[in-house]
């Protein structure tokens, strides 16, 4: 009797385990980090020179050069925040997979994304601030919470979400 015939995966289908089991972090990561980037590409286009758009209520479109770390806090700290960001990107596509849960796989890619996203910015979008010492560009302005941009959302969503589910399931 083979390996077909026991019911155990050939030894190709083995092999693509690993690829198909991080498939749909990657995925999600991959679709943040292009949104996110197309944005942020729409944003110096559209709203330079001080250009803003209005929205509904207090949202609109404004953009800030965020140098900083998180919501422009920690000044001098961006490239530490990024390079830690990176890391823990990496980190999380490994650990994805690990585990069945789609929802823990999706929410992972949700995080890795985003983080990617902002770190792409502090890489190529060049501060004085050195390797990793870039801005970030932020555009979308409450009026009264700090700009963010779309891997910004993606990275809360993606905690709030894992969040959730730990609470519902500990044992993720």
């Amino acid at each position: 009797m083979d390996a077909a015939e026991q019911g155990s995966p050939t030894q190709p289908e083995a092999a693509q385990a690993p690829l198909r089991a991080i498939t749909p972090t990657l995925g999600v990561a991959i679709f943040v980090l292009v949104v996110d980037q197309l944005t942020k590409r729409w944003a110096l286009g559209e709203l330079s020179a001080g250009r803003t758009i209005d929205l509904l209520g207090s949202l609109r479109f404004n953009l800030h050069f965020n140098d900083g770390a998180a919501f422009s806090t920690g000044g001098g700290f961006g490239p530490l925040f990024g390079l830690a960001a990176l890391v823990v990107s990496v980190w999380l596509v490994f650990y994805a997979r690990k585990h069945e849960s789609l929802l823990l796989r999706v929410v992972l890619g949700l995080i890795a994304g985003g983080a990617i996203g902002n770190v792409a910015d502090r890489a190529f979008r060049r501060g004085d601030g050195g390797i990793l010492g870039g801005y970030v560009i932020d555009f979308i302005d409450l009026g009264w919470w700090p700009i963010f941009n779309v891997a910004d959302m993606a990275i809360v969503a993606g905690v709030a979400a894992m969040m959730v589910a730990l609470v519902r399931n500990p044992d993720l």
